[in-house]
Order: C-alpha cells, then sequence, then structure tokens
C-alpha cells in the first residue's frame, strides 16, 4: 500500500513543481517542438497533442502511431482539463478505490481515459489552463516523456 501512496505523492509532486509564469500559443509551439524532438531522437512512434478545453494548440503524428493515438490522446486530455490533475494520478487514484472510469461515474470512457500521458499545464495565480499528452507508448513512458521535457523546459524559465 505505501507503495502506491508513493507514486500518487510522486505524481502530485510533479504537478506542484511544474507550474507555469505564463502560457500561450508560442509556448505550447515551443513545448510541443522540445516533446517532437525527444520523440524523433528515440524514434517513438507516438502523437503529441497540447490543448485547451476549446482548441488544439499543437499536434503531430510521427510515424508508427495511428489514429487510434489522436483518439486516446483526447480522451487522456479531456480526464486532465475534468480533473486538473495528471491522467495517471486520475488513473491511479480510481485503481486504488478499485474503480475506473465509468458511466456510473459520469464518465463516458468513449470521452475519457485514466492512462498516464497528459499532463495539466498550471499557470500560478490562474490555475489549469491546457493539457500537454503523449500517445502511443505504455501509460508510463507517455507520462516520463512529458515529465522528462517539462523539467528541461520549466528550468530554462
Amino acid at each position: 500500500m505505501s507503495n502506491d501512496r508513493t507514486l500518487l505523492d510522486t505524481l502530485a509532486g510533479q504537478e506542484e513543481a511544474f507550474v507555469f509564469k505564463a502560457f500561450n500559443e508560442i509556448t505550447a509551439i515551443e513545448i510541443g517542438e522540445h516533446l517532437l524532438r525527444a520523440a524523433r531522437e528515440g524514434n517513438l512512434p507516438v502523437v503529441i497533442d497540447i490543448r485547451t478545453s476549446d482548441r488544439t494548440l499543437f499536434h503531430v503524428a510521427l510515424p508508427g502511431s495511428s489514429p487510434d493515438n489522436d483518439d486516446w490522446a483526447r480522451r487522456k486530455s479531456n480526464t486532465v482539463l475534468r480533473f486538473h490533475k495528471s491522467s495517471m494520478r486520475v488513473g491511479e487514484n480510481y485503481r486504488l478505490k478499485g474503480r475506473e472510469v465509468s458511466a456510473e461515474l459520469g464518465m463516458d470512457p468513449f470521452d475519457y481515459a485514466s492512462h498516464g500521458g497528459s499532463f495539466p499545464v498550471r499557470v500560478i495565480g490562474t490555475g489549469v489552463v491546457a493539457a500537454i499528452t503523449v500517445s502511443g507508448m505504455a501509460s508510463e513512458d507517455d507520462h516520463g516523456l512529458i515529465v522528462r521535457v517539462l523539467e528541461d523546459y520549466l528550468s530554462d524559465e
């Protein structure tokens, strides 16, 4: 049980650590380009998607990804934009309670996914304004790619 709590604490800590001073379309493009560069260097078959609640700011599909990854990205982003937590954290919370995304909880699985790979864009003094999403690898790897890029990007801010 402590390992489960440790993962939740780690995920919450990442969300607290990776907060933006400001975020706009240019920021989304810059982060998207960093993710794209990392994905290309690793020859990763992923979709990268950065969106607000009402529009897409950055989107790319790399070789080896599929249209299904676009749908996973949309569903994981919806989860972040609804709960203001990473999709991996939402999924881990549900897993510990023996639950999963379902209509019974008011979430259609065709619109929400609680697998790792979408991360909230939190702005100081504003809150969550967007979701950064990667889809195409294992859940933990999708999440990890975003975390590595944000750690590097925000250290330069």
